[in-house]
């Protein structure tokens, strides 16, 4: 019997944790023999969406692409977990009709607690303006309205925060409760 795959889309704020978070969870996962496949937003633009800009359609572009490889990932019966800013409700919205077994996770941080982590310098330059159309400064970020999980990042650790994942992964029926 093949094994039922899922997507556990992780979504928030530049800095928020994203990619901390998705790594423990994948890292949970193979504790429990369940191996997954990570897209990360940054290696995604670098590798199948280089040359996408910042502009709505291009960040649009970028999420289908990500929704498209996750959707044949998950067919196939494969752990992915994505993790991408994807600011937009509608394109994640297309991305959990796209996928079916799909995982909203919330990485919230206050915008103040991202700037703070900026290990990139981004928001910096954002806010003196030399990044046009920058995420939570610039263009919107729209929160979701109703995610399987919410991260709570500026005051749970990187592996409660996992912890909850692999909890909701459990009650949907996608990890055998451990």
């Amino acid at each position: 019997m093949k094994k039922k795959g899922f997507t556990i889309w992780f979504t928030g704020l530049s800095g928020s944790g994203k990619t901390s978070v998705s790594q423990r969870v994948a890292e949970m996962l193979d504790e429990r023999g369940v191996q997954s496949e990570i897209l990360d937003g940054d290696v995604i633009r670098e590798n199948l969406s280089k040359g996408l800009g910042f502009s709505k359609e291009d960040r649009d572009t970028n999420i289908k692409r990500i929704a498209f490889v996750c959707k044949l990932l998950t067919r196939q019966g494969a752990a992915c977990i994505a993790a991408a800013i994807s600011p937009y409700r509608e394109t994640r919205e297309y991305a959990r009709n796209e996928i079916k077994n799909f995982v909203e996770v919330y990485v919230n941080s206050p915008i103040d607690v991202c700037i703070e982590r900026d290990v990139k310098g981004l928001y910096k330059k954002a806010i003196a303006g030399e990044i046009q159309n920058f995420t939570g400064i610039s263009d919107p970020y729209e929160p979701p309205v109703n995610p399987e999980a919410v991260c709570y990042t500026d005051r749970e650790t990187v592996n409660e925060s996992a912890a909850k994942v692999v909890q909701v992964l459990e009650e949907l029926g996608y990890l055998e409760p451990a």
